[in-house]
């Protein structure tokens, strides 16, 4: 396994908690975020890179989840599933970037690889 700097590893963890630039209310803020970060800093870090894209991963799978619990809310569950889902969104960027700071790669579970 490589080393990780402490340098890397909070940009890491900024990259993951990116996403919650989602509760300021701007469009699609939990993807951008993070892609912004990950954008800067990736060709400085396989760390960063690796993980940022991991956070990205996982803020547009989330959102196309959410899209589709959300349209089923017409058949009512997708409530629950709404629930289920950002308990899951935050439950999961924290342990991620508990991770990211302890310079451990992280996997979210259910994620799509858009960005490989």
């Amino acid at each position: 396994m490589h080393e990780t700097s402490k340098d890397d590893r909070t940009w890491a963890l900024i990259c993951h908690l990116a996403g919650f630039a989602g509760l300021t209310g701007i469009p699609f803020g939990n993807i951008l975020a993070p892609l912004i970060v990950w954008m800067i800093k990736k060709d400085q870090s396989w760390f960063v890179n690796d993980q940022g894209k991991e956070a990205i991963n996982f803020q547009i799978s989330l959102t196309i989840y959410a899209i589709i619990a959300a349209i089923l809310i017409f058949i009512l569950i997708g409530i629950p599933l709404l629930f289920a889902l950002g308990i899951a969104w935050l439950v999961l960027m924290i342990i991620a970037a508990i991770k990211a700071n302890e310079g451990i790669t992280y996997r979210y579970p259910a994620t799509l690889r858009f960005i490989k």
